[in-house]
């Protein structure tokens, strides 16, 4: 079974060789990457605002559009979801703190 974020991947990916007037994701990622990374702020800033206010409904919707734009802000940057789930595999199991300590070295 295929997860969402597997298939919201695949959807960005495919968009990187769509015309630009053709979807939402390829007009972001044609305007480039400082581009997608602004709004990937706005996203989050509007998560953080929704969690402030305890508004569980759109706190969600938000968090889907923060999920969203990072895909699009990391395709940009031509990072796959797979590369993520990788750094994030290397980090199971180890304390934050720990891996904390070992980035300042």
């Amino acid at each position: 079974m295929t997860h969402a974020i597997e298939r919201l991947a695949a959807t960005i990916e495919d968009r990187k060789s769509a015309a630009a007037d053709s979807s939402w994701t390829a007009k972001l990622l044609a305007k480039g990457a400082d581009k997608c990374a602004e709004k990937f702020g706005e996203e989050s800033i509007e998560a953080i605002i929704a969690c402030a206010k305890n508004d569980r409904e759109n706190l969600t919707y938000e968090a889907a559009d923060v999920i969203y734009h990072l895909g699009v802000m990391l395709a940009a940057r031509d990072i796959t979801l797979g590369e993520v789930m990788d750094e994030l595999d290397r980090r199971a199991g180890v304390s934050g703190i720990a891996e904390k300590a070992a980035r300042n070295l």
